[in-house]
């Protein structure tokens, strides 16, 4: 029944416990929908449509898939969105929030993860198992040498917690690392206090160059009467989300 396609790097989930867990996890709260991306063969999809019904839609890429949870869920036919999560469009006109859930193809855990930053005014909240090792990254802290850009993005507007680790024999085919479960929950941050393109920018190039200093791994880019601050003897993974922002603050009353 199962045909792992090695280029979407699908590797499905066996343990219906373990479903059932991660299902259990996600709140929705005031989400008018709930998104299950990449449901593949529906073991996760099965509790989602007991728990969310008529709020659920699911998002495959694989046709294959697509045409197995079809018939596995005629319930929610309508709502199996044949499509690139990527490349989605959230319906237009409306603003209500929602919320994603899935087993995330590793390889493209990070560009996923980057929609839902651009998507975030939306998404309140996401449930998502992928690979140990970038879970542990993006809930690490200030001062780890594992805290990097996408932690400090993620951080920026969500929550970000690690659930519980999930062993490699409960897939098929079976992966070569460990998988985890986290959940983000969107937090009080509506909008930054500095402009965000520069935000972003400031801080994909602080870690562009994470083993120098911020003084000069920003060189270049922050104005003149800035590179005396103390802030900037320190390297990017030692600066919170707060201090981030405050250096962002002070590049915009220099501009």
């Amino acid at each position: 029944m199962y045909h792992p396609r090695k280029s979407l790097s699908q590797n499905y989930l066996q343990d219906k416990n373990i479903a059932r867990k991660i299902a259990g996890v996600l709140n929705a709260g005031n989400a008018g929908r709930v998104y299950e991306i990449g449901p593949g063969y529906g073991i996760l999809t099965e509790f989602l449509v007991e728990k969310f019904g008529e709020k659920l839609f699911l998002i495959e890429i694989d046709e294959d898939s697509v045409a197995w949870l079809r018939e596995r869920f005629p319930e929610i036919r309508e709502r199996i969105i044949a499509e690139d999560f990527l490349k989605f469009v959230l319906p237009p006109g409306n603003d209500e929030e929602i919320a994603i859930i899935g087993n995330f193809p590793y390889h493209i855990t990070s560009p996923i993860l980057y929609r839902v930053l651009e998507l975030r005014d939306r998404v309140s909240e996401v449930v998502a198992m992928i690979q140990k090792e970038v879970a542990e990254r993006l809930v690490s802290l200030p001062g780890s040498k594992t805290f990097g850009l996408l932690s400090v993005l993620l951080q920026t507007f969500y929550h970000a917690e690690y659930l519980f680790t999930v062993p490699e024999q409960v897939f098929y085919p079976r992966p070569r690392v460990k998988s985890a479960v986290i959940r983000l929950v969107r937090n009080e941050r509506k909008k930054l206090s500095c402009p965000e393109v520069t935000y972003f920018t400031l801080v994909k190039r602080a870690f562009n160059q994470r083993r120098k200093t911020l003084r000069n791994a920003l060189k270049g880019f922050l104005p003149d009467d800035m590179v005396s601050l103390n802030m900037l003897n320190r390297r990017a993974e030692q600066l919170s989300v707060e201090e981030f922002v405050e250096l962002c603050k002070k590049i915009k009353r220099n501009d």
